[in-house]
C-alpha cells in the first residue's frame, strides 16, 4: 500500500521514487508476477501455490498522478488506485480527468474509499451510510459505474460497517499487515504499507518473500473495541492438524509499545494474553513463523475506543 511520492515533509504516508523503482525492479528481480485487480478478481479462490504481488495506491494524491504515474504507464504495471470522492480536484489531490485517464487505461484500475476519508470509525452507522452512498452516487456520476473495490480510510472499521460494505462490494482491503490467501476474508484483507521508514529495500525484500499464516477465525470478529472491552479478549483459531502453529510468537503494541505477547495454546486455538490497555487510536498485533517453507505473517489492526 501507498500514498504519496516524492513528498518528504510527509515521511509516514510518502515513498521516494528512486527507492519506488528499485522495488519494482527488487519484484522483478524475484521472479514474482505483479496482478492486476481483475485478475485477482476473477483467481480469488484458485493458483493457490503461485504467489504474486498487488500494488495498490490509496487517497489519489496529485504526487502520484506527477511522478509515479508517468512510470507505471511506461511499463505498463498494473496497480489499483483508491479514491475518496469529496477531495477529487482540490489543492493535492487529482482531478475526475486525471482519474478517468488512469480508469481508461488498460492496467489502471479505480477504488472506493469512501466520500469523505474521515475517521468513519467514529460515526453513527446512518451518518456512515449516507457517506458510502455518497461516493457511490459520484462514482456512478462521473465514471458510470460504481467500482466493486474498496479500501477502508485509516483500515477503520466495524463489524456493522464491514457488513454493509460486503452488500456494495466484491471485495475490501485494510491496513493491517499480511499475505492475502484464499481463507482470508474478502472484506478484511490485509496490506503492508509502505512508506520512507518502512520501505528500505532489505525490508521490502523480506516481505515479498513473506508466505501466508492462515487461520479459520479470528475473536472477537468485532475488529472495534470499546472502552470497557479494553483489552479485549483476543483468539486465533486455526485449522485442526494445522503444521507449526506452536512454533509462532506475536508482538502487539499494547501498553506504551511493542512488547512480546504471551499466548496459550487450547488445541488449535491461541489465546493473546494482554497485560496492558491499548492505548493507541489503533492496536496492532503482529504473529509470525518460521518453516521449513519460510516466514509466514498475520496481522490484526483493532479500532480502540477513547
Amino acid at each position: 500500500m501507498y500514498h504519496r511520492f516524492n513528498e518528504s515533509k510527509y515521511p509516514s504516508t510518502n515513498i521516494q521514487m528512486d527507492i519506488f523503482e528499485k522495488q519494482i525492479n527488487l519484484i522483478k528481480s524475484e521472479n514474482l508476477e505483479i496482478d492486476d485487480i481483475e485478475n485477482f478478481n476473477l483467481n480469488f479462490s484458485k493458483n493457490k501455490d503461485k504467489k504474486k504481488i498487488l500494488i495498490t495506491i490509496d487517497d489519489a494524491f496529485s504526487s502520484f498522478y506527477n511522478n509515479a504515474w508517468p512510470f507505471l504507464k511506461k511499463n505498463k504495471i498494473p496497480f489499483i488506485l483508491f479514491v475518496s470522492t469529496e477531495p477529487v480536484g482540490k489543492n493535492g489531490y487529482m482531478t475526475w480527468e486525471e482519474i478517468k485517464e488512469i480508469e481508461n487505461s488498460e492496467f489502471g484500475y479505480i477504488g472506493n474509499h469512501s466520500h469523505s476519508h474521515e475517521y468513519l470509525i467514529n460515526y453513527k452507522f446512518n451518518d456512515f451510510k449516507n457517506d458510502i452512498d455518497k461516493s457511490i452516487r459520484i462514482f456512478k456520476e462521473n465514471l458510470g459505474y460504481n467500482p466493486v473495490y474498496f479500501s477502508y480510510p485509516f483500515g477503520e472499521y466495524s463489524k456493522e460497517q464491514r457488513n454493509y460494505i460486503s452488500k456494495n462490494f466484491k471485495f475490501a482491503f485494510g491496513q493491517h499487515s499480511g499475505v492475502i490467501d484464499f481463507n482470508k476474508d474478502k472484506f478484511e484483507l490485509p496490506r503492508f504499507p509502505i512508506n520512507e521508514k518502512y520501505g528500505d529495500l532489505d525490508r521490502f525484500k523480506f516481505l515479498i518473500k513473506l508466505l501466508p499464516l492462515q487461520y479459520n477465525k479470528i475473536n472477537p470478529d468485532d475488529k472495534y473495541i470499546k472502552k470497557e472491552d479494553n483489552p479485549p479478549d483476543v483468539s486465533i483459531e486455526f485449522f485442526k492438524d494445522q503444521k507449526n502453529i506452536r512454533n509462532i510468537n506475536c508482538f502487539s503494541d499494547e501498553g506504551p509499545g511493542w512488547k512480546k505477547t504471551k499466548i496459550t495454546f487450547e488445541e488449535n486455538l491461541l489465546k493473546l494474553n494482554f497485560i496492558d490497555k491499548f492505548k493507541f487510536r489503533r492496536g496492532r498485533i503482529n504473529c509470525s513463523l518460521n518453516d521449513e517453507a519460510g516466514w509466514r505473517w498475520l496481522g490484526i489492526q483493532f479500532s480502540i475506543e477513547n
